[in-house]
C-alpha cells in the first residue's frame, strides 16, 4: 500500500474526517491557547491592554521571548494529540500510518534531511552575514540563548511534526481518497499550508508575494512525501528550517522574535533570497534525495490515480 492509501485503514467514512478535524481544532484553537491566553491576561493592566494585545497575538506585551515561543508551541502540541487521538479513536488506525508506508518509521530519513538542511541553512546565513554586515547586530545574552536552545530542539519540533502531519499527512490521505488521485490533494494541502501563513507578519510587511516562498516550501513538502511514501524527510526539514530561524537571526517583524544570536536590522523588502530557496535550493535537494533514496516514476507518484486496496490490513 502507497502513502494515501494508508488512510483506507480503519474508518474512513466522511464523518470520521469531520468529527477528527473539529477535535484538532477544538484542541489546537480552543484548548491550545488558554496558557498563552492566561499569561497574556496577567501582563495586561486591564482587559482593554488585553484585547488591543490580541489583536497582534499578544507580541505588543513584554512577555519572556522564549517563555512567549513556548506558551505558542504549547497550541501546536495541544493539536498535535488531538490529531494522534483522532487517528487511534475515531479511525481506529495506527499513529505509523499517517506518518509513513513503510512497515516502521524511517529514523535515518528523518535525520538525514534534518542535518542536510541545517548545514546548508547555517552556511547561507553566516554567508548573508558576511555580505552584509551592517544589516545584523551581534546580540548573545548566555541565558535567555541557551534557554532558547532548549526550547528549540526539545518543543519546535512538536510545531512542525503536527504541521506536517495534519497537512501532507492526515489532509492529503483524506483528500486522495476522496479525489481518488495525487495531484489535487498535492496542490490543496500546499495551498493551505501557505495560506496557514498568511497572518505572519512577514506577509503583511512583505506583500502577497511572499506567499510564493510559503506555497512553494508546501509544495517542496508535499512533493518528496509523495515521492518517498512517507513523511520522514519532510518533517526532518520542517524541523530544522523553524529551530535555525528561531535561534540564529531574528527580527522585530518576523513570526519568529527570539533571543537569537543575531537581530536583522535592515529594511524589509523583497529579494532574490526570497525566491532562492524555492528555485535553487528545493530542486537541488530534490535532485539529492532521488539520487540516495532511487525515486522514479515521477508523473505516477505524483499525479496518479489513487484506488482502494483489495486487502487493508
Amino acid at each position: 500500500m502507497n502513502y494515501i492509501q494508508q488512510a483506507y485503514k480503519g474508518n474512513n467514512q466522511w464523518y470520521h474526517w469531520i468529527f477528527t478535524l473539529i477535535l484538532v481544532f477544538f484542541g489546537w484553537q480552543i484548548i491550545g491557547v488558554f496558557p498563552l491566553t492566561g499569561v497574556a491576561i496577567s501582563y495586561s493592566s486591564d482587559m482593554n491592554e488585553f484585547a488591543n494585545a490580541a489583536q497582534n497575538n499578544f507580541m505588543t506585551l513584554e512577555i519572556d521571548k522564549n517563555l512567549f515561543l513556548f506558551l505558542i508551541i504549547i497550541s501546536f502540541i495541544s493539536g498535535l494529540l488531538t490529531l494522534i487521538l483522532g487517528v487511534k479513536y475515531i479511525h481506529r488506525r495506527t499513529f505509523k500510518s499517517l506518518v509513513t508506508s513503510r512497515n516502521l518509521i524511517d529514523w535515518k530519513r528523518f535525520w538525514f534531511a534534518f542535518f542536510t538542511w541545517g548545514i546548508i541553512a547555517i552556511i547561507l546565513t553566516i554567508v548573508g552575514i558576511f555580505m552584509s554586515p551592517e544589516n545584523y547586530i551581534w546580540n548573545f545574552k548566555p541565558i535567555p540563548f541557551f534557554t532558547l536552545l532548549a526550547v528549540s530542539f526539545l518543543f519546535l519540533p512538536f510545531q512542525t511534526t503536527f504541521e506536517e502531519l495534519l497537512f501532507r499527512g492526515y489532509l492529503m490521505q483524506g483528500i486522495g481518497t476522496v479525489v481518488k488521485n495525487r495531484w489535487f490533494p498535492l496542490i490543496f494541502t500546499s495551498v493551505c499550508f501557505g495560506l496557514l501563513h498568511g497572518a505572519n507578519p512577514e506577509v503583511e510587511k512583505l506583500g502577497a508575494i511572499s506567499m510564493v516562498f510559503y506555497i512553494g516550501t508546501g509544495f517542496f513538502y508535499g512533493i518528496i512525501t509523495l515521492m518517498d511514501e512517507g513523511t520522514e524527510l519532510a518533517l526532518g526539514l520542517h524541523a530544522i528550517n523553524n529551530i535555525i530561524a528561531a535561534f540564529f537571526v531574528t527580527t522585530n517583524w518576523t513570526v519568529f522574535q527570539t533571543d537569537a544570536l543575531y537581530v536583522d536590522i535592515s529594511e524589509p523588502s523583497v529579494g532574490f533570497e526570497m525566491f532562492f530557496p524555492v528555485l535553487i535550493l528545493y530542486p537541488f535537494l530534490l535532485y539529492v534525495f532521488s539520487s540516495k533514496y532511487g525515486w522514479n516514476n515521477w508523473l505516477e507518484k505524483l499525479t496518479g490515480k489513487i484506488e482502494a486496496p483489495l486487502d487493508v490490513e
